[in-house]
């Protein structure tokens, strides 16, 4: 069962968002939070799987939320999603470095909240549909860039090959189509990869595959 808490300050729209997951038969909405302090004290008590996060939010915003989620060493199974506009928070991209885990829109369709928590709760790609590709090379175009440190040059080609696929949203399966691997050797190949870079999930590599020039803004696996 995948066990997720809502994060938003309008009652409605956890109430929607509630209705739509709780239909489904491996999803369970353990808890609620009206803002980021209450995001990240329900994340301590519960432990859910995916935590739906509002980026604008009283007392404690989602940023600084996920910020606190994500440094937290207890609470290294607990994945933030995003939930943003599509026209505003500029600071989505800074939501990625501090380990959130992707991000949706919110007026986004239900069968895609639902494929978005079970990805990103399987811990298996960042969620990637187009519009969320658009957004991350938008974002990634608008942020000065540090310079590349030199964790990068333990990777072997093939590996900095599989991290530009991964910044490209394609998952495992995808991966492992595209380099004619098979789909446990393509995860094994990701594994040793955010273990080489010290990185907590796949939205991580992207962050860094942007940073290092790996790919750049625009960029969209066909």
């Amino acid at each position: 069962m995948i066990r997720v808490l809502l994060a938003d300050d309008q009652t409605l729209v956890r109430a929607g968002f509630r209705s739509i997951l709780s239909d489904e038969d491996d999803i369970e909405v353990v808890a609620e939070a009206a803002n980021g302090a209450q995001a990240v004290a329900g994340a301590r008590e519960h432990r859910p799987d995916v935590v739906l996060m509002d980026i604008r939010m009283p007392e404690l915003d989602g940023l600084e939320a996920t910020r606190r989620i994500a440094g937290d060493s207890a609470l290294d199974g607990v994945r933030v999603i995003i939930l943003t506009t599509f026209d505003l928070d500029d600071y989505v991209y800074g939501a990625l470095r501090v380990g959130a885990a992707g991000f949706l829109v919110k007026d986004t369709e239900p069968a895609e909240l639902i494929h978005a928590v079970r990805v990103v709760a399987r811990g298996d790609a960042l969620i990637a549909p187009s519009i969320t590709r658009r957004l991350i090379a938008e974002f990634a175009g608008r942020v000065k860039r540090p310079e590349p440190g030199p964790r990068l040059n333990a990777l072997t080609e093939r590996e900095r090959e599989v991290m530009t696929l991964v910044a490209g949203g394609l998952s495992n399966d995808e991966i492992a189509a595209r380099l004619v691997l098979s789909p446990a050797t393509a995860k094994t190949h990701v594994s040793r990869i955010m273990t080489k870079l010290g990185v907590r999930d796949r939205a991580q590599l992207v962050v860094l595959a942007y940073e290092a020039g790996m790919i750049t803004p625009g960029w969209l696996t066909p």
